[in-house]
């Protein structure tokens, strides 16, 4: 049976209650065997090391803490697990995305939309599977993992992936390293920039901002499909 460790942030717990147990309940549908930690404040959460969860539901109003800040320095300290916040107020969707928020469900949970989200959860978990490949170039072969790459660039014949522990530059094509990246969530932004979707923090209406500071041009004819493919991946998609 397959199975999947997920934390619950909630200083209610009566509430944090009601997601266990519909947690309890996809796990008895679906075949899938869940681990689940409560958490009931801020503190008890941070106390701890948060690297072996593959899922979060995160009350954003805590007694001790702001979710949303918790999260935003966990991005900070690169920690990308899945987040669903939980809360009286649908207004905090948007800053949710702010921080790279998987979705949101307001209070009450009932088991159908919960149970909508948590299968959207598990879908994305699935693809985010760690891809990885071998590039060449004259100093050796390197194995990139694909979750590492900011961006791939073109310039004549060479492409460099750019990556978070520096550069590497080989011989190649664009429309090669996407095939090469073609099951992880990549999108062009123009005939030059492969851009890793999950780095991406803002798009201005000529650029893209990636999390490590670094703005792209995007063209005119890219534009249109490189949000699709940001606003598929938001949701849900690869």
């Amino acid at each position: 049976m397959d199975k999947k460790y997920i934390a619950i942030v909630e200083d209610d717990r009566e509430q944090a209650e009601v997601l266990v147990k519909h947690i309890e309940k996809f796990g008895r549908e679906k075949g899938i065997n869940f681990v689940v930690s409560c958490y009931y404040n801020a503190t008890m959460f941070e106390a701890r090391e948060r690297s072996d969860f593959d899922l979060i539901f995160f009350d954003i109003e805590l007694p001790d803490g702001d979710g949303m800040e918790i999260v935003r320095k966990m991005r900070g300290d690169g920690n990308e697990i899945l987040v669903i916040f939980v809360t009286n107020l649908a207004q905090y969707a948007i800053k949710g995305y702010e921080v790279h928020a998987f979705d949101f469900i307001v209070k009450p949970v009932s088991y159908y939309h919960f149970a909508l989200k948590l299968s959207a959860a598990l879908d994305r978990l699935k693809n985010n599977q760690e891809i990885s490949f071998w590039v060449k170039n004259k100093d050796g072969r390197f194995k990139l993992h694909a979750s590492h790459v900011l961006y791939v660039e073109s310039d004549k014949h060479y492409i460099t992936y750019h990556t978070t522990e520096g550069d590497i530059a080989t011989l190649g094509t664009i429309a090669a390293a996407a095939e090469d990246l073609r099951e992880a969530p990549f999108a062009l932004c123009n005939r030059c920039y492969l851009i890793n979707l999950t780095h991406v923090v803002g798009v201005r209406q000529t650029t893209v901002l990636l999390d490590n500071g670094i703005e792209l041009q995007i063209s005119r004819n890219k534009r249109t499909a490189f949000i699709d493919s940001l606003n598929g991946y938001l949701t849900g998609g690869k």
